[in-house]
């Protein structure tokens, strides 16, 4: 069973992602705070190299979930200084394997356009995508330097899988369910390696518009979404 170090695991996004991982490995959650469930919590902070360095020995694979918006200080010594950490230490201890978060930044320019894939990164001018997108870069610089493989998904909301019809709403894009999540963090920790040993990949579970494809992520690393999710905003008749 690989050993998987999971970075920012009481956030908005590990509570809900590693319950669907800790069957197949042996995650060590860390974070800042406690966990919402209670679950044991390894106190690191990825601003601190040395906390940082200490928390990957060891590990087979690293998932960074870790973020920070509202400080424009701390901001920047989680998102992008953190990332230059989990790279900087999966070198000294050989990790070859990494899972890396983001926001998918170049939907906005278009939105009016359809059957969009591998879109570049357009981050624009704010502080908080400008981190994050640094964040790719490091990450993209370290993979091809030292062969290791990392694989970040981009998206800009998650939320739980509808369970019935859904009336009065649009289903938004890039939004992911927690289950497409799990299912892509799974298949990315598997795969022995991706091109260019870096890859991004647009993660999302509302196909029916046709205007964001997942034919990059469906080549690469056979990823689709375990359900046909648009189905429950479909108009009943």
């Amino acid at each position: 069973m690989k050993k998987v170090l999971v970075l920012g695991a009481c956030g908005n996004i590990g509570p809900y992602l590693t319950p669907g991982l800790a069957a197949d490995y042996e995650l060590y959650l860390t974070d800042v705070r406690p966990h919402p469930a209670g679950l044991p919590v390894q106190r690191v902070d990825v601003s601190d190299y040395q906390s940082v360095s200490q928390a990957m020995r060891g590990m087979d694979a690293v998932i960074n979930l870790t973020v920070l918006r509202d400080s424009p200080v701390l901001s920047f010594a989680v998102n992008t200084q953190g990332m230059y950490h989990v790279m900087r230490a999966a070198v000294e201890h050989g990790i070859r394997k990494i899972i890396h978060t983001g926001p998918q930044s170049a939907r906005y320019w278009f939105d009016h356009d359809f059957d969009i894939d591998d879109i570049p990164e357009m981050p624009g001018t704010g502080y908080y995508m400008t981190t994050k997108y640094l964040s790719l870069e490091i990450a993209r610089t370290w993979s091809r330097a030292h062969s290791i493989q990392t694989i970040c998904f981009l998206f800009n909301g998650l939320g739980p899988s509808p369970t019935g019809p859904i009336k009065g709403e649009d289903f938004p894009p890039f939004t992911v369910v927690w289950e497409d999540l799990q299912q892509a963090c799974r298949l990315a920790l598997e795969i022995e390696s991706v091109p260019d040993n870096f890859q991004y990949f647009n993660l999302h579970s509302h196909l029916g518009q046709g205007k964001y494809l997942l034919d990059k992520a469906r080549r690469l690393l056979g990823h689709q979404p375990v359900a046909p999710w648009a189905d429950y905003y479909k108009r009943v008749p």
